[in-house]
């Protein structure tokens, strides 16, 4: 990875650490009280053992100690619990916070960002990208704080009682960081690669899953499946180089902490039989001071070790954030309003574009209107921009020129507010895992009666009322457990209960049969009356009902009027309706064959 962008990850990531609250301070003064309590119990053990085997005093002076000895390992448990645990809540809060902070800003991306990639990708970022952020808050950061406060108190101790024992473990403890350093050049990169082949195989996989059928019915699946093996086969492989990297690094440095504590064990050694006379002040070594300083040392490099031991975690976390950061920093077409709608919802369009999330045009320039009870069709070929019209009209998509909703530009407008007056029902309603009556309140305080005359007007409250549950009857993932008509009629339920002004449909009845579909139609056109709809439909039978239709092609609006005038003259619209009758023409006639067999 560049240097320069893994500086910028590393500056974002200590960026977010606010989030952490006091726990994340918490935890370094928890560890500094561990050192220092550490310390303590050095001093101790060294002033037994001088005072036993040199001084040869008498065990019972001694009792004091040995009871301090013992409270100070109960205290230091404690503070290791205590650290551990104010650890594990400074990166439960990032976590929380960030993976709020990600699912806010795909709100306000809207669908059209969402669909650009496979949901396993958002799966990953949200989960196992957020995830791995836990070990840079929790262990990392505070670490960091502590290797530098730790072997700095325990210089201070051992410098005044023998100053060559201080220059040997100031001289080697620059060992321990500069070979994690070089570790972590690659560390990153390793890990990055990690994850994009994580997001590849979770994209890959869950959109396999979702089109298992259509595999199977291509005699597709035992090629999607070798895909598959070869994407996780890759996965395993970086993940294995991440894995050999951190074995490898975690050896080296346990090697130069051992070899340092050798070099002043050696040290304290000869000095004892006579062979090296200085670092002591002119004052013989004592065991104390040997002692002492010889129990310090493994704890002077420990601090060190633990950081290069976590420095993986910010190889982790650099990893994770480069995806995280791009979608949190990806510029947003949010309306920055604050204006509410006054009056009854008019749309007037002027010199309209709208563009992509990454700038391509998609529509326009259009200009039209919509009043407030009219109900207006837009047609037109697969591809033409009639999505991507709705998709602006719902704050979705960016545009230029004008775009008024009763007499004020869209812009201007609190999104919030603005989505309050409108209906929206798809193709392909998002029924979510819960109850019915979960699916239809969305959180509002609805109550039964409200929610079963909401399912009575869809036409769908004699399945409700069939099931033992009722309200209760559970929806599965995808919608399990109903048909596409009855999922519909549900989706439908829920947008009679926003009390809109303006329906904006799309294809609300492309997926249904006949029968669903007159059912949906029919109670569409009672709920809409006296209000404004703007439809999406292949649908162009239907039309004559419609105040206005819209044809697009090729993102520019060809004609409009009424649906008498578009038939009686050539164009566009006239051409699709011949198509269309082609169509059905062919499928009567398929069907007779088939009835003649």
């Amino acid at each position: 990875m560049d240097k320069t962008v893994e500086k910028k990850l590393t500056k974002w990531l200590k960026l977010q650490k606010k989030a952490c609250g006091f726990y994340l301070n918490l935890s370094v003064f928890f560890g500094v009280l561990t050192g220092l309590s550490l310390m303590c119990q050095a001093w101790l053990i060294a002033t037994v053992l001088q005072g036993i085997i040199i001084d040869e005093l008498p065990k019972s002076d001694f009792i004091d100690h040995f009871w301090a000895l013992l409270l100070l390992t109960i205290v230091r448990g404690g503070l290791a619990f205590a650290r551990e645990r104010a650890s594990f809540q400074a990166g439960a809060r990032l976590r929380m916070q960030m993976r709020e902070a990600v699912l806010d800003k795909l709100a306000l991306l809207g669908p059209a960002f969402i669909k650009g990639k496979p949901a396993g990708s958002w799966a990953s970022i949200v989960l196992e990208q957020v995830e791995d952020l836990q070990d840079f808050y929790a262990r990392y950061l505070p670490q960091v704080v502590l290797a530098g406060f730790i072997p700095l108190i325990i210089l201070v101790a051992v410098f005044p009682i023998n100053w060559a024992a201080g220059l040997i473990l100031l001289a080697t403890a620059p060992l321990i960081p500069m070979f994690m350093i070089l570790v972590g050049m690659g560390a990153a990169d390793a890990n990055r690669k990690n994850f994009s082949a994580l997001a590849r195989l979770s994209g890959h996989f869950m959109d396999r899953l979702k089109g298992l059928s259509t595999l199977k019915l291509f005699n597709q699946g035992e090629k999607e499946a070798r895909v598959i093996r070869k994407a996780s086969e890759e996965f395993r492989e970086r993940t294995m180089a991440v894995l050999r990297m951190a074995f490898l690094s975690s050896a080296v440095l346990e090697f130069f902490a051992a070899v340092s504590i050798a070099v002043l064990a050696v040290y304290f050694g000869f000095s004892y039989l006579h062979h090296l006379d200085f670092g002591h002040y002119g004052v013989s070594i004592s065991l104390f001071t040997g002692l002492f300083v010889l129990i310090l040392a493994p704890e002077f490099y420990q601090p060190l070790r633990d950081m290069g031991t976590h420095y993986h975690a910010k190889a982790q976390a650099i990893g994770a954030a480069e995806e995280l950061m791009a979608l949190l920093d990806h510029p947003s077409e949010q309306h920055g309003g604050d204006k509410k709608i006054s009056g009854a919802v008019e749309i007037e369009a002027k010199d309209l574009t709208v563009y992509s999330l990454d700038g391509c045009l998609l529509l326009g320039p259009v200009s039209f209107k919509v009043k407030a009870d009219e109900h207006v069709a837009i047609v037109g070929p697969s591809g033409a921009g009639k999505t991507s019209l709705l998709n602006a009209l719902l704050g979705f998509l960016p545009y230029k020129g004008q775009l008024k909703i009763a007499g004020t530009e869209l812009s201007e407008l609190a999104l919030d507010g603005w989505r309050k007056h409108l209906a929206w029902l798809g193709q392909e309603p998002q029924l979510f895992h819960g109850t019915i009556r979960d699916n239809i309140a969305m959180g509002r305080s609805l109550s039964d009666e409200a929610i079963y005359k909401l399912l009575a007007q869809a036409q769908i409250l004699d399945f409700v009322q069939q099931q033992p549950q009722g309200l209760d009857y559970p929806i599965g993932e995808q919608t399990s457990g109903l048909s596409v008509g009855q999922s519909q009629r549900i989706a439908l339920a829920r947008a009679l209960a926003q009390q809109a002004q303006l329906f904006i449909l799309d294809e609300p009845t492309a997926s249904l049969d006949s029968l669903s579909e007159q059912a949906v139609q029919s109670t569409l056109t009672q709920a809409m009356q006296g209000k404004a709809c703007v439809m999406v439909t292949h649908r162009l039978e239907n039309l004559s009902a419609m105040d206005k239709v819209l044809v697009i092609d090729k993102g520019t609006i060809v004609q409009q009027g009424r649906y008498e005038q578009l038939v009686s003259e050539p164009g566009t619209f006239k051409q699709m309706l011949e198509e269309a009758s082609s169509v059905s023409e062919f499928d009567i006639g398929s069907a007779e064959l088939k009835g003649d067999k």
